[in-house]
């Protein structure tokens, strides 16, 4: 049965609830608190996973079942490929699902956004939107 599922499979959903260290595992949260970020966005999940090189791309009005509340900033997921056509890993370093959420949770609070952010206020993510895209600094 695997086989038909094979164009879903190279694709994983990435849900911001997964990442969230204000969320419980019941809730959603599939990564250890310790490492886990502060109300991830599904846009701050694609942009660190596009700027790493990952075909990801963001499903903007996807919600996540366990999710209750219906503000935009809780709103959306993440489809990242993770292996092509061939079944082979797109980026040897993300060979799961797990490794993926990992590197994005740890990216998140590095993006010039979250740095730059005092308040705990999101409106600003918007208006910063065309300004982020070229963050070169990866190691």
């Amino acid at each position: 049965a695997r086989a038909e599922m094979a164009g879903q499979d190279r694709f994983i959903c990435i849900y911001p609830a997964y990442l969230n260290n204000k969320k419980t595992i019941v809730e959603g949260r599939r990564i250890p608190i310790s490492k886990a970020v502060e109300n991830p966005t599904a846009t701050e999940i694609q942009d660190v996973c596009s700027a790493f090189g990952l075909n990801a791309f963001l499903e903007k009005n996807k919600m996540y079942s366990r999710e209750w509340n219906p503000d935009a900033q809780y709103r959306g997921r993440v489809r990242v490929q993770l292996k092509q056509e061939d079944g082979s890993l797109c980026l040897v370093q993300f060979p799961s699902h797990k490794s993926v959420m990992l590197y994005a949770a740890e990216m998140i609070p590095k993006l010039k956004t979250r740095t730059q952010k005092t308040g705990g206020s999101d409106q600003t993510l918007q208006q910063r939107e065309g300004g982020k895209k070229g963050k070169g600094k990866k190691k």
